[in-house]
């Protein structure tokens, strides 16, 4: 036999070993379907409350084999172990890393959407998805050798981005955002970089998506890139952090899901899981004329703790803090005193926090959740001002899923999903000024990156109920989806602030110009080949009053969307 010949069946032979470990993308259909697992009691969940594409690993144990689980027979994405070291130096240190050397390949994968109407969709990174086609193009390769994990995923997408009636920008750019708002002076005070349209023309967007380099030792972890972050338990709207924009570089350091046990007694306590990092932010092009503003700072902490003696329950806690893109502004990645309540325009903060409890009941199939966000502290502080009235800047979501057996037998699930959502500003703000969560006029830009909301996808200022209904079988699934939503009520809350319901004033002028939005959908995904799928959707949107006024005006708008994808 040729050399040649033997080492391309070496290779060929060290390929085909696969490990059961799969890292997925955020909401991606591997991810949910993981998730749904979980729920099953079939494999545990990797991470406790911050997630990114490479936290995102799921270990389906070796007693899971194909006849354990819907998809078994499918392929959802592996390792291919390149290289492994037959004689491996075993210390205290090479215990913390895998010496092998191991590749997977992210798809390619293409999405696609028509909004016949306006635009229509969230959690989907750089891609806008306006009225008219839209299309994105995903795929990358992953690389892990000796603790070193290098991630190359961009998004390639496209809108047509077609014309459709907005309302007047209050901003530089005609396309701007509706609303800010003035101090009592008339000067603007706070806004939000979050354009009703991007432009009047057709445009492309690249985006380097899930890409990193990271190292990694024991749970320690250390990483640069632009993978999203996913903070918290909810399903659809987190408060804080979702995939819903476009990526950004940042810095992180933490532990992942680590184990603790007392040392000399061996008794184990729970999990832990801890993480920070600072980012750097965009404006978008649809914002102001000032290009001594352009970019922000992002600094986030991220922990939380699964308690032994309560099985099942995390508790987390996040926090974001904005400031201006200066060196010196690093300082702010530590919630310290001096760190708070800085006033001047253009040199302050502005911080979130978020407190969650998630709940999962593997025997029953069942998982509820809670999170709860502030933007600032309550007038007269800790404790008075919260026994007083604790509900300042308050924002809220809570949710549960619960898997409901259809037929063991020809292996067919089903899971349901729901979810509320509440960012309306707190009534208080009726007796000072107007607000809403994703504002300030220390951050002229809101909590925006590139023109789109890091957090909840529906935006700040409103709220939102979600239903969805999910069967799996063998060959794919199909979702039946119902959501309503206001999305920014703080809108018209804001016409109130020093105003009267009177004909000097708003004489009931906005009593029925709540714009709403209700949704209702079907969509399939189906595996043509163990490895290739194809996904279809259509959803009607029905809109109300698209342009706040009271009028009941309704817009009728049909979304369709189809993708592509191959496991190798």
């Amino acid at each position: 036999m040729s050399r040649r010949r033997f080492i391309c069946i070496y290779i060929i032979a060290v390929l085909l070993v696969l490990p059961v470990i799969s890292q997925e993308a955020l909401k991606s259909t591997e991810e949910e379907y993981y998730d749904f697992l979980s729920l099953q009691g079939l494999v545990e969940r990797p991470t406790l409350n911050y997630r990114t594409l490479s936290d995102s690993e799921w270990n389906l144990s070796e007693t899971v084999d194909s006849n354990n689980h819907v998809w078994g027979t499918n392929n959802l994405g592996k390792s291919f172990i390149l290289w492994q070291d037959k004689t491996p130096v075993i210390n205290w240190f090479t215990r913390g890393i895998n010496q092998s050397i191991t590749m997977k390949v992210y798809g390619p994968e293409w999405f696609n959407s028509f909004n016949t109407v306006a635009p229509y969709g969230q959690n989907d990174g750089a891609l806008w998805q306006g009225r008219g086609y839209n299309t994105s193009l995903t795929g990358g390769i992953r690389f892990k050798a000796y603790g070193v994990e290098a991630t190359f995923k961009p998004q390639l997408s496209f809108s047509q981005n077609m014309a459709f009636e907005i309302m007047p920008s209050a901003y530089d750019s005609e396309f701007g955002y509706f609303w800010g708002y003035t101090d009592y002076n008339g000067i603007p005070n706070s806004g939000v970089d979050a354009p009703q349209r991007f432009g009047d023309k057709p445009f492309f967007t690249f985006d380097w998506g899930d890409t990193e380099i990271r190292w990694s030792w024991y749970s320690f972890t250390i990483g640069f890139g632009t993978q999203s972050v996913w903070l918290g338990p909810a399903y659809l709207n987190p408060v804080l952090h979702s995939n819903n924009a476009a990526t950004y570089p940042k810095l992180d350091i933490g532990l992942r899901k680590t184990s603790i046990t007392i040392p000399g007694i061996n008794w184990y306590i729970g999990d832990i899981e801890g993480r920070i990092w600072t980012g750097y932010l965009s404006e978008s092009k649809y914002f102001d004329n000032d290009e001594s503003n352009n970019h922000n700072m992002i600094h986030g902490m991220a922990l939380a703790y699964s308690p032994s003696f309560l099985p099942g329950l995390t508790i987390s806690a996040n926090r974001i803090c904005l400031v201006k893109w200066k060196w010196e502004n690093l300082k702010y990645i530590l919630p310290l005193p001096e760190n708070t309540h800085i006033g001047e325009q253009g040199v302050g903060e502005d911080q979130k926090m978020s407190l969650a409890a998630d709940w999962l009941f593997p025997q029953v199939g069942l998982e509820i959740y809670g999170e709860l966000g502030i933007d600032d502290f309550v007038p007269k502080g800790f404790p008075i001002g919260y026994i007083r009235y604790p509900f300042h800047t308050m924002t809220y979501t809570v949710g549960l899923s619960k898997t409901i057996p259809i037929s063991s037998q020809k292996q067919i699930y089903s899971v349901l999903h729901f979810e509320w959502n509440n960012t309306e500003m707190s009534q208080d703000f009726q007796l000072q000024w107007p607000y809403n969560f994703g504002f300030h006029y220390q951050i002229t830009q809101g909590y925006t990156n590139k023109g789109q909301w890091l957090g909840s996808g529906i935006g700040y200022g409103g709220n939102s109920q979600y239903l969805d209904y999910v069967i799996y079988y063998p060959k794919g699934k199909t979702k039946i989806y119902f959501t309503r939503n206001n999305p920014d009520n703080n809108y018209i809350y804001s016409k109130a602030v020093n105003a009267g319901a009177n004909k000097d004033d708003l004489e009931k002028k906005y009593f029925t110009s709540w714009k709403a939005n209700f949704v209702f959908g079907v969509e399939t995904l189906y595996f043509i080949t163990p490895s290739f799928t194809i996904n279809g959707g259509v959803g009607y949107n029905l809109i109300i009053n698209p342009l706040y006024q009271n009028t009941s005006e309704l817009l009728h708008n049909f979304v369709f969307n189809v993708g592509l994808k191959y496991t190798l």
